[in-house]
């Protein structure tokens, strides 16, 4: 069976030079459809492709809860951001959220068993 291309992920990529260690797939825009279907607030934040992996896109609730996932182009995010009417960003002109931040802190906490 065929790999179907349902979100544009290789009409949008363009030309390939590298081989990444795996790049994106449907998958991946579900997972990341899925979080922003089921949090408030949610932004994007495309982060840029890097010598071993595709180009990511950083999903990120009002609370700071976050997932990344492969998207294979900025241009394929910016599709599904907008189709969800949700803003994107490019994290290397805006940096991650402070919510991120301070999530990601009440975790390592939280495992930790420290308190605040």
């Amino acid at each position: 069976m065929r790999w179907r291309d349902r979100y544009g992920i290789r009409r949008l990529r363009g030309p390939r030079i590298a081989r990444f260690d795996r790049e994106a797939t449907n998958d991946d825009i579900e997972a990341l459809i899925e979080f922003a279907k089921s949090r408030r607030g949610v932004e994007f934040f495309v982060e840029p492709e890097t010598f071993a992996t595709d180009t990511t896109a950083v999903a990120v609730a009002h609370d700071g809860e976050w997932t990344r996932r492969r998207v294979g182009s900025p241009a394929v995010i910016r599709k599904v951001a907008r189709d969800l009417a949700l803003p994107v960003y490019d994290v290397q002109l805006t940096g991650y959220p402070a919510r991120m931040r301070a999530y990601n802190e009440r975790r390592r906490q939280a495992e930790s068993g420290e308190h605040a």
